[in-house]
């Protein structure tokens, strides 16, 4: 059996000096599904909420969200079309009739048909031109790995700032604009109503206000119950009922480009990268495929590492290589800002080509392919040890194909059992 929660705005937000929220209890959070049209027998009742961004400073415009529901549905049937509308019956106020298809049942034989995977999203031209590229792709679910709509860099007045701390030293207080939430919300409606997304935190989701429209779990330290059930789950992973092991987080360990080159050093040092298959990542506004790698050296039994930040954004694609002449950075410049809390893990390497350096001179042996161009990615698990993993670039026809590989399983060879290591 299936859980789906199923979000939904009523009401517009408001902006300005003098702001008056609503009440989350004035409409009841329902949602009426089926797995027929015209008979949605089947009712669900959630929680709303309204949250708000109030600034005690001259100059600063205040924040008041619409009416946020959250309903979840149990019980639903594995790869099963469901109907359903939201809203409150007894006004009466339902919107339009939606729907979703649930995910097959997890086995050796049975995958979601293609997966949608696109990171560093934002909402300019550039993220139009990949949503409609993923959308002709049809897929059965989207994962977006971190940086949804990049509200943390625009003032509350709506302009932008690429370095808030830059442009404004002695500004008491960091702003965001929350309306950006507002906007993706609308624009990917036509896409969430009917394909289910997954959404991991990036480092522009800082605010409190992510979860509070997302409602994913988002605390990533190790001394918190996210860690801990993704050491359990782990550990109970049966690889002859789910022979498949992808993960996700939003900054990548294998990353030639010098944005953000080895800025998560400390994470790879401490965390799992045995008995994976596949890793996910955004942050760098590029793409990139590694060969199978294990601790910087080629590893027939390592994952292959796929870096997908070139959603569209709203900062600019990455382009230099840490590998080019001069473009090698400062290791002082190298801190991981976020599980290391400014510790600095990245050191020079001691074995291989680049032993005694920082980075390559060349492209590395672990890089596969790279360039820097819009895109996203589509997964499809053919059968218990090959999976098609599809690079699109946005320049290109529908279809065409920027990269394309098999990636394939070899559990004879390979050990399977995924570790994780403790500090």
């Amino acid at each position: 059996m299936y859980t789906v929660w199923i979000n939904e705005f009523a009401g517009e937000f408001q902006i300005g000096n003098n702001i008056k929220p609503l009440d989350p209890k004035i409409i009841a959070s329902v949602v009426r599904y089926a797995t027929r049209r015209s008979q949605l027998n089947r009712k669900a009742t959630g929680h709303s909420l309204v949250y708000n961004q109030l600034y005690p400073f001259l100059g600063l415009q205040n924040y008041t969200s619409g009416i946020i529901h959250h309903v979840r549905l149990t019980g639903l049937k594995p790869d099963t079309l469901y109907y359903y509308q939201c809203g409150d019956p007894s006004i009466p106020a339902m919107s339009g009739t939606y729907y979703f298809r649930t995910m097959p049942d997890s086995s050796p034989t049975s995958y979601p048909s293609k997966i949608a995977i696109v990171g560093d999203q934002g909402l300019t031209y550039n993220t139009t031109s990949t949503v409609n590229h993923m959308i002709s792709n049809r897929p059965d679910l989207i994962l977006l790995v971190g940086d949804v709509t990049y509200s943390n860099l625009y003032l509350t007045n709506g302009t932008g700032s690429n370095c808030y701390s830059c442009s404004f030293a002695n500004s008491p207080i960091h702003e965001t604009y929350q309306p950006r939430w507002d906007y993706w919300g609308r624009y990917m409606q036509p896409v969430l109503s009917k394909v289910p997304i997954m959404v991991v935190e990036g480092n522009h989701e800082w605010d409190t206000f992510y979860n509070a429209r997302l409602d994913f779990d988002i605390y990533i330290y190790i001394t918190g119950d996210q860690y801990k059930w993704l050491e359990e789950d782990l550990v109970n992973v049966d690889r002859e009922v789910t022979p498949w092991l992808v993960v996700t987080w939003h900054a990548p360990w294998y990353n030639t480009y010098k944005a953000h080159y080895r800025e998560a050093e400390c994470m790879r040092v401490v965390a799992m990268e045995d008995g994976v298959d596949v890793v996910f990542n955004g942050h760098v506004h590029a793409y990139e495929r590694s060969n199978r790698v294990y601790n910087y050296t080629l590893d027939p039994c390592g994952p292959i590492h796929i870096t997908v930040g070139d959603g569209g954004n709203r900062e600019k694609m990455a382009v230099p290589y840490a590998d080019e002449l001069g473009n090698c950075p400062e290791p002082s410049t190298t801190l991981d800002k976020i599980l290391g809390g400014g510790k600095f893990c990245g050191f020079n390497f001691t074995l291989g080509p680049a032993t005694g350096k920082f980075c390559w001179d060349r492209q590395p042996d672990y890089s596969a392919f790279r360039e820097s161009t819009f895109g996203h990615g589509i997964l499809e698990v053919k059968n218990e040890t090959h999976a098609l993993w599809t690079w699109h670039r946005n320049q290109d026809f529908y279809g065409a194909v920027g990269d394309q590989i098999y990636i394939v399983r070899q559990p004879d060879w390979c050990p399977v059992e995924p570790k994780v290591m403790k500090l």
